[in-house]
C-alpha cells in the first residue's frame, strides 16, 4: 500500500496537479505562473494561441538580405523575447521559446536563434513566435508574428555591386534601414579586427565587415568577463577570459551574411558580409 501511495504521488506531480515538463531548477510555480491564457483558437498551422497582455508582450521584426549564392539571409530582431532551444518541449515561460518560419504560407522550419536562411523562389516569409510548449504567443487573439515580401529573382546567384539596405518589417509596418560598414585593418596575413567588450558595450560599435570569399580574417577580442565568442555559419568558437585578449583566425570560404556574437551575454560584436 505504501508503494502504491508513493507511485500515485509521483504521477500526480507538483501539488497534486499533472506533472509539467520544465527545466531542472525551474519550479512548477515558475513554469506555470504568469505564462498567459491558453485559448481554444489556433494559428494557421494548428498550434493553440497563448494570449498575453500587449504591455510587455514579445515582438519580432525581420531584416531580409539576398544571399549571393541564392536565397535570403533573414535576421529576426526580437524584443522582450529570448530564444531557449535548451528547453524546447518544456513548459511555457514568459518571453521565451523559438520561432517558426512560414514560406508562402507553409511552415518550413524552426529558428532557435536570431538568424535563418530562406531558399530562393520564396515570395513571402512569415516568422511567428512560439513558447517552449509549442503554443503560439498571441496578443488580442492574433499570433505575434511579422511578414515580409521577398522579390522573386533578386536572390539567385549574381553578386550585386553594393550591399542593399535590409528590409525591416516591425510586425506589419515595412521600413528600410542601412547599417554602416566597419573597415578592418589590413595586414600581410589578411585582415584584423580588434573588438573590446565592456559590460554591454561593444567598441567599435557593431557594424558590417565586407570581405571577399577566400580572405583570411583575424578577430582580436578583449572582454571584461568570461564568455564564448561564436561565428555563426562557420561554427567557430573562441573562449574569452576576463581582461585577456583572445584571437580567432579563419578563412571566409562561404558567402552570405554571418553574425559574430557572445554566448553568455548575447551581444552582437559584428557581422561578416562575404561575397
Amino acid at each position: 500500500m505504501l508503494a502504491f501511495a508513493v507511485g500515485a504521488a509521483l504521477l500526480a506531480g507538483c501539488g497534486g496537479r499533472p506533472a509539467t515538463h520544465h527545466k531542472p531548477g525551474t519550479s512548477h510555480q515558475e513554469a506555470t505562473g504568469g505564462n498567459g491564457t491558453l485559448l481554444e483558437a489556433r494559428d494557421s498551422t494548428g498550434h493553440r494561441l497563448r494570449e498575453v497582455p500587449a504591455d510587455g508582450a514579445p515582438a519580432v521584426r525581420l531584416e531580409a538580405r539576398p544571399d549571393s549564392e541564392g536565397g535570403w539571409n533573414v535576421h529576426l530582431v526580437v524584443e522582450r523575447f529570448r530564444f531557449t532551444p535548451e528547453s524546447t518541449g518544456g513548459a511555457a515561460l514568459p518571453g521565451r521559446g523559438h520561432a517558426r518560419l512560414l514560406v508562402d504560407g507553409r511552415e518550413t522550419a524552426r529558428a532557435y536563434g536570431p538568424w535563418a536562411h530562406v531558399p530562393a523562389g520564396a515570395r513571402t516569409l512569415t516568422v511567428r513566435l512560439h513558447a517552449d510548449d509549442h503554443t503560439a504567443w498571441a496578443v488580442a487573439g492574433r499570433p505575434v508574428e511579422a511578414t515580409v515580401r521577398l522579390a522573386v529573382g533578386t536572390s539567385a546567384g549574381a553578386t550585386p555591386p553594393a550591399p542593399p539596405a535590409p528590409t525591416t518589417v516591425p510586425n506589419s509596418t515595412q521600413t528600410s534601414t542601412q547599417t554602416p560598414t566597419q573597415s578592418p585593418k589590413p595586414t600581410p596575413q589578411g585582415r584584423t579586427v580588434t573588438i573590446t567588450v565592456t559590460g554591454n558595450s561593444v567598441q567599435p560599435p557593431p557594424s558590417r565587415i565586407e570581405l571577399k570569399k577566400g580572405e583570411r580574417l583575424t578577430l582580436q577580442v578583449t572582454a571584461d568577463r568570461a564568455d564564448t565568442l561564436h561565428v555563426h555559419g562557420y561554427d567557430r568558437e573562441l573562449p574569452l577570459t576576463a581582461g585577456r585578449s583572445a584571437t580567432l583566425t579563419l578563412t571566409v570560404d562561404r558567402t552570405g551574411l554571418f553574425e559574430v556574437e557572445t554566448h553568455e551575454s548575447g551581444l552582437v560584436l559584428t557581422q561578416l558580409v562575404v561575397r
